[in-house]
C-alpha cells in the first residue's frame, strides 16, 4: 500500500493543472505581494521547486548617470529647504540627456 502525502496548515496544497499550471495559495501571494501579471522565477532544488518573485524593469525607466546626479542634487536641495521646481528639474534633465540608441528587431 502506498503512503499518502499529508499536509499541515503550514504547507498548503496545490494541484498541477492540465497545462502544468499551479495556483499559488492566496496567503502566500499576499505575503509576497504578488498580483496578476507579476513574474516569478523557478529554480529546481533538492526534492522540490523554489518559486520567487521577479521584478522586471524596463530599460527606459532606468536613469543615466547624469540623470541620477541631477535627481540626487534636487533631493539634497529639498532636504536643505531650497526650492526646486519640477519644471527646473525637467529642464535640466532634458538638456543633459544624451540620445540613446535603441535596437529594433
Amino acid at each position: 500500500m502506498g503512503s499518502k502525502a499529508t499536509t499541515t496548515i503550514q504547507e498548503p496544497l496545490g494541484r498541477v493543472g492540465q497545462r502544468r499550471q499551479v495556483v499559488i495559495p492566496r496567503r502566500i501571494c499576499e505575503a509576497l505581494q504578488l498580483k496578476e501579471g507579476d513574474f516569478v522565477a523557478f529554480a529546481a532544488r533538492a526534492g522540490g521547486v523554489l518559486i520567487k518573485p521577479k521584478r522586471v524593469v524596463d530599460p527606459d525607466d532606468i536613469l543615466t548617470r547624469e540623470e541620477s546626479v541631477l535627481v540626487k542634487k534636487a533631493e539634497r536641495e529639498m532636504r536643505q529647504g531650497k526650492h526646486v521646481t519640477l519644471a527646473r528639474l525637467e529642464h535640466e534633465l532634458a538638456h543633459n540627456r544624451s540620445p540613446r540608441s535603441r535596437k529594433t528587431a
